[in-house]
Formats: C-alpha cells, sequence, structure tokens
C-alpha cells in the first residue's frame, strides 16, 4: 500500500534530519556552560565536504568507494518505511518491520566490510566492535517490536503505531514504559553516542563507528554523516511512535506533535551525553544484556 500524502513528510524528513544532531550538541553546549555551534551547522559541514576532493588509498578497492552511498541508500529507503507517529508512512504492508531489518543490515554491512578493506588494523577493530554490538541490538529490537504487535494486533509499523492510544497505555502501560526503555537504549547504542561511545574522540582505542570512517573525505565523509543522522531520526521516530499516544487525525497537528517529540528525544539524547560518562566497552556489553532482559520481561507481559 503507498500513502502519496506522506512522501512530503518523507521529504520533510530528510530535510530535517541532521537538526537532530545539532540540537544534542546544543544541549551538551548548554550543560557545559558555552554558547555552542549554530543550530545549522551539520548543514554548513555537509555543504563543505561536498565542495572538497576524496582521497582513496591505494590498498581499497570498489568496495571502499560505494558502502557510503549504499549505507545512505539503506537508511532512506527505511525511511520509506518508518511513519510520522500517528500519520502513515509512505510505503506499509504487512511485516514491513522485517525489511528494515534487512535494509539497515545492509547498510552495516557494507560499512563493516569497507572498514575491512582499508587494511588497517584500527578500523578493523572497530568493525568488530560494531558487528559485536549489533549481534546484541537486534535481536532486542525485534524483541521489543514483537511485543508491541501482540499488544496491538497490528504487523505493520503504520498500523502498530496507529494501534498505540491511551487506553492502550492505561491498560498496557508497563510493558510499553519498557519497550520505551530499550528503545532509547538501542538508539544510543546504534548511533554510538554515550554511553556506548563517544561520537567526539579522537582516541582510536575507544572508538567504535567513527573508527571505521577514517579513511573517508569529501563528499563519502558528508554520506556517512548524512546517514548518520538520517539513522539517528529513524530510531528516534520508532520511540516517538510508542511515546506519543495522540490522534487527532489533522495531519499538521499530528506532524507538528511528532517533531515537537523528536526535538525532545534529541533533548534528552543531549542531556544523557552531559550527565553521563562513557562506559568501559567490557560493561557495554552488559548493559544490552540486561536490556536484553528487560524485552523478555516484555513479551511475558503480553502472554498473560
Amino acid at each position: 500500500m503507498i500513502n502519496d500524502s506522506s512522501i512530503i513528510l518523507f521529504f520533510l524528513s530528510l530535510l530535517c534530519a541532521p537538526i537532530l544532531l545539532s540540537v544534542i550538541n546544543r544541549t551538551k553546549a548548554i550543560f557545559a556552560g558555552r554558547t555552542g555551534q549554530p543550530i545549522l551547522q551539520v548543514y554548513f559541514d555537509l555543504i563543505k565536504l561536498m565542495r572538497k576532493g576524496t582521497v582513496y588509498s591505494q590498498t581499497t578497492t570498489w568496495i571502499f568507494r560505494i558502502a557510503p552511498l549504499i549505507s545512505l541508500a539503506g537508511v532512506m529507503t527505511t525511511l520509506l518505511l518508518i511513519p510520522w507517529g500517528k500519520i502513515p508512512a509512505p510505503f506499509t504492508f504487512t511485516g514491513d518491520f522485517i525489511l528494515v531489518f534487512y535494509l539497515l543490515g545492509i547498510g552495516r554491512f557494507f560499512t563493516v566490510i569497507a572498514a575491512l578493506d582499508t587494511g588497517s588494523s584500527f578500523e578493523g577493530m572497530g568493525a568488530s566492535r560494531e558487528v559485536l554490538f549489533s549481534a546484541f541490538t537486534e535481536p532486542i529490537l525485534f524483541a521489543t517490536l514483537i511485543t508491541l504487535v501482540r499488544l496491538t494486533d497490528e504487523a505493520s509499523l503504520t498500523n502498530l503505531f496507529h494501534g498505540i492510544t491511551p487506553f492502550l497505555w492505561t491498560t498496557s502501560g508497563a510493558a510499553l514504559i519498557l519497550v520505551a526503555v530499550i528503545i532509547f537504549v538501542i538508539l544510543l547504542t546504534e548511533n554510538s553516542r554515550i554511553p556506548v561511545d563517544d561520537p567526539n574522540t579522537h582516541l582510536e582505542l575507544t572508538m567504535i563507528h567513527e573508527v571505521m570512517v577514517l579513511d573517508y573525505s569529501g563528499p563519502d565523509f558528508a554520506f556517512i554523516l548524512y546517514g548518520a543522522s538520517l539513522k539517528l531520526w529513524l530510531f528516534s521516530a520508532l520511540l516517538a511512535g510508542i511515546i506519543v499516544p495522540i490522534h487527532t487525525d489533522n495531519v499538521l497537528v499530528d506532524g507538528s506533535i511528532f517533531l515537537l517529540c523528536m526535538l525532545a528525544i534529541a533533548v534528552a539524547v543531549g542531556v544523557v551525553e552531559s550527565l553521563m560518562a562513557r562506559l568501559r566497552l567490557v560493561l557495554v556489553p552488559r548493559m544490552l544484556v540486561g536490556a536484553g532482559a528487560i524485552a523478555a520481561v516484555c513479551i511475558y507481559l503480553t502472554l498473560k
């Protein structure tokens, strides 16, 4: 099923996604007592990178060159399946959330093999960590979505989020709160945010995602940075669809509520990064195992 009226919201997502990164950085600056960078700084960075040239190592192959494009294309395609809260996604069908996993997996696969393609031990180390943490987050996210499927009796993301109503919150509020907490943890993990990773660090031994893209420059790095903002938007949209049960049948009102919720989530990420330190790498799997245990509890609550 194709929702033509939602196509414009898809392009609005592509336009607004980098703002989330700016909101996070501005929130961290406020907590640090600084003015912070302009709210449009991420856009300026993308434009600057697009104007630069690219440098490729002689050890890399075609895999290294196409990986940013494939990763970006995978995330952009995924956004076609993600609704704006209660507003339908451009494309929706039964079981579409399973396709989301495959599309994100394709992007991760090419990012990882591109890091290995450089022949750098540092980038290989980051790729190893990325694969390890994804092995935890993917089944956890799948379990949370299965919980929502059981609560709403819907198997598409659009109908699933539409089924999260105030009445459902009154009857299954405990499970929904736990699901929201899990998705927020997954959001921090998948987007390499504190306490899992520090996106602003320059220490190769502590980096995960950033170390995998050290050899990229110019437009290729712009694609990676923009893809990261789209991925942050994607997981934030999943969280917003759960925590906002309001539905007014007015696209303008529902869209405004959704955007305000997305900005609030970005502020929450900035607050977490301002108040918490980065976890030691050996503690990150423990945190994810804890999230998996909570996901198991959510499924148990739906069986009662």
